[in-house]
Order: C-alpha cells, then sequence, then structure tokens
C-alpha cells in the first residue's frame, strides 16, 4: 500500500513540471523503504548522466556512462547496484533517458525491484511528458551551450530510437550542439517503417532553414499517401523551389517489417552498409537518383532498389561525416572501418543505441575530437 501511495504522488505530477519530479521523488523515497531516490539524465553527448535539475540530493551526483554502476544501467537497459545504490534503467519505450538511482540500507528482493520497475517505468513517462512544458529537462542534458542551428535542428527530430515488433531503429548525431545539415526522421505506420536520413549542402543557419524544410516535407509527403517515389519529387520540388541550387543528399527508406522487403532511393547519397550473420554483403546500387533539389536536371523517375532482408540483418545508413573523418595523418575513416566496428559490435551483443553511441565517439576520438563536418548514422535491424 506504501508503494501505491508513492504511485499516487508521482502520477499528481501530471499536472506538474519536470523539475518538480526531484523533490517529489526524495519525499516518497521513504513509501519505497528507501532512503534516497533521484534522477539522472543522460546529456547530448551520451557521455554522462547528470541530475536533473531541480535536484536537492547531494548524495547523487553526476555519474560517467563508462565505469559507473549507473553507467551500465544506462549502457545495458538493466538494473546494477553498487554502494547502496540500486539503479534502474528509465526507458521511454526504447529510448534511453537515464537512469533512477534508489539508495538502500539492504538491497531489496527480486520481487520488490521488479515493483521499483515500475515506479522506474512511471518516472520515465512523466520525464517524457513533461519536458515539453519547461526547460529543466534542456538544462540537464546541456553541458556545453548549444548553437541556433543545432537547437533547430534537434527540436525536428524524434525519439533517437525506436523499437515496434522486433524491427530497431536508432540514429546518433554529432557535433551534437553544433549540427546543422545533417538530420534524420522516422515513423512506423502498420506494417511499414520509413526512414529518412539527410544531408544538407552547408552548415549553420541557412543549412538548418534548408534541413528544416527538407524533414518537413518529408513528413507531409508520407503523412498525404504519396509513393517513395512521389515523395522524392515532392522533396525535389520543394527544395529546387525555395532554395534553387541548393541540394541534399539523401536515403529514403521502407521497410516492410512483416516480411523484411526493403525498399530505398538514394539521392545522391553513399550506400548503406547491409549486414548478415557477422559479415558485410555487397552495397546496393547508388546513387540512383539526383541529389533533393537537383531531380529537375535528370527529367526521369527516381530509381528504387529492392532487397529482401533475413531476420537478424542489420542495415546502417550514414552521412559522409562518418567515412570522411580523418585522424592527425589525414586518413579517412573510411567504409572498411565502418564495416569492421559494425561487425565488433555486433557479435559482442551489444544493443543497437549503445552500438551508435560507441561509433559516434569512435568517429570523434579518431578526428581527436574536433568533427570537420556533421556525422551523423542510422542503424535498423530487422527480427521476424
Amino acid at each position: 500500500m506504501l508503494a501505491m501511495e508513492a504511485v499516487r504522488r508521482l502520477l499528481a505530477l501530471r499536472h506538474g513540471r519536470a523539475e518538480d519530479l526531484p523533490v517529489v521523488l526524495a519525499r516518497a523515497a521513504p513509501l519505497l523503504d528507501a532512503n534516497s531516490a533521484g534522477v539522472l539524465l543522460i546529456d547530448y553527448g551520451q557521455l554522462s548522466l547528470c541530475p536533473l535539475h531541480g535536484s536537492t540530493d547531494g548524495d547523487l551526483g553526476p555519474q560517467a556512462v563508462e565505469a559507473t554502476a549507473a553507467g551500465r544501467c544506462f549502457i545495458t537497459a538493466t538494473e546494477t547496484h553498487d554502494d547502496g545504490h540500486l539503479w534502474l534503467p528509465l526507458l521511454h519505450g526504447a529510448e534511453r533517458l537515464g537512469v533512477l538511482g534508489l539508495g538502500f540500507k539492504e538491497m531489496p528482493s527480486a520481487a520488490v525491484r521488479h515493483d521499483l520497475e515500475v515506479i522506474a517505468a512511471l518516472v520515465a513517462e512523466l520525464i517524457a511528458s513533461r519536458r515539453f512544458y519547461g526547460d529543466a529537462v534542456e538544462h540537464t542534458r546541456r553541458r556545453l551551450p548549444m548553437q541556433l542551428a543545432a537547437e533547430i535542428i534537434w527540436n525536428q527530430l524524434p525519439p533517437l530510437t525506436c523499437a515496434v515488433d522486433g524491427t530497431v531503429v536508432t540514429a546518433v548525431l554529432e557535433p551534437c550542439y553544433d549540427v546543422g545539415g545533417d538530420a534524420f526522421d522516422y515513423a512506423v505506420n502498420g506494417d511499414v517503417l520509413h526512414v529518412g536520413l539527410f544531408d544538407t549542402v552547408g552548415h549553420g543557419i541557412s543549412a538548418s532553414a534548408l534541413t528544416t524544410l527538407t524533414l518537413n516535407t518529408y513528413r507531409n509527403a508520407r503523412r498525404s499517401g504519396l509513393s517513395l517515389a512521389d515523395t522524392c519529387r515532392s522533396i525535389d520540388k520543394w527544395i529546387n523551389a525555395q532554395y534553387p541550387g541548393s541540394f541534399v543528399t539523401a536515403l529514403l527508406v521502407e521497410l516492410d517489417t512483416a516480411t523484411g522487403h526493403y525498399r530505398r532511393i538514394s539521392a545522391g547519397h553513399p550506400a548503406e552498409l547491409l549486414l548478415r550473420d557477422g559479415r558485410l554483403l555487397p552495397a546496393l546500387r547508388t546513387p540512383t537518383a539526383l541529389p533533393l533539389g537537383l531531380g529537375h536536371m535528370l527529367g526521369r523517375a527516381p530509381g528504387i532498389t529492392e532487397q529482401q532482408l533475413e531476420p537478424g540483418d542489420t542495415l546502417v545508413l550514414y552521412t559522409d561525416g562518418i567515412t570522411e573523418a580523418r585522424d592527425a595523418n589525414g586518413v579517412l575513416f573510411g567504409p572498411d572501418r565502418l564495416s569492421d566496428f559494425m561487425i565488433t559490435a555486433l557479435k559482442g551483443g551489444l544493443t543497437a543505441p549503445e552500438i551508435m553511441r560507441r561509433l559516434v565517439h569512435t568517429i570523434v576520438t579518431y578526428e581527436d575530437g574536433e568533427l570537420r563536418d556533421d556525422a551523423t548514422a542510422a542503424m535498423l535491424q530487422w527480427q521476424h
């Protein structure tokens, strides 16, 4: 009954703010037989877990993702514990928001921990639903000032991860505080997963404005029920009309999640990786259309490539900022290193979001912390 009272107090936050959550949690902790409770959210760089803005519990400070129990909880999306703290993942669907930390004199039983997972799920839902009614979540997640171009892009994007009936799509963007020309979008409608990965010419505000038009034209075409080819034509038409001479390279994808039938248009974009049973399959034909905004110059329909996937197949879509990253000697990261990284990570049994997190940090490290271009990647895994 005490745990139910904790639930009631948390549910009252449906009419509150995200920044009120730390206080409510702290007061509800004794009802859970805990001596402390707090929320840590993942920062934009996915390097550290930070106390939610409004926290007053000095016992729960920032935690590095690497080499901490809280970080292991985030990485694996499973409970961990250390030094009297039980850490539970905060998951909104498949999206990793952070971790819930509960302090105990003695670790609770497995049955009690199962009930606490419900509390963690409720906390995650409250954070996700209240985050847009104030800036507490944004204040928490930002470790550096965010440039305006990046602000525009991040406000356009869906959650980084989505999982439906065994199909997972997850993405990363870097530099997270200064991205301007790269973006992605997805939607699951019935049995069809739609994914778009875009790389806009230029950088900064002008690039983010073009990217905003591209994303919303893509959504409008998709929601209007246009075919894949007509979606490509629609985006191309609007870019040419509003930004003549500019262009966006893109992969426009449709995956039938029931059958594994994969269709895509490569509009001047690098080919995705297709991985199966620990090996790289031959690349699909690319490009099959001119970059978006230049299609009118060709005068023919965009080509659609089709591929039948097998259960367990992984697709990696990426912008050239990934493969064209350079080390101190000017050596490109290249598609071979990318495929080797993916094959090794998949064999290691890492989750899709964790693989993408590690990939983008590998790219940043390869360029010694200073990316020369936006680097974006999206990973699709199909199981049926």
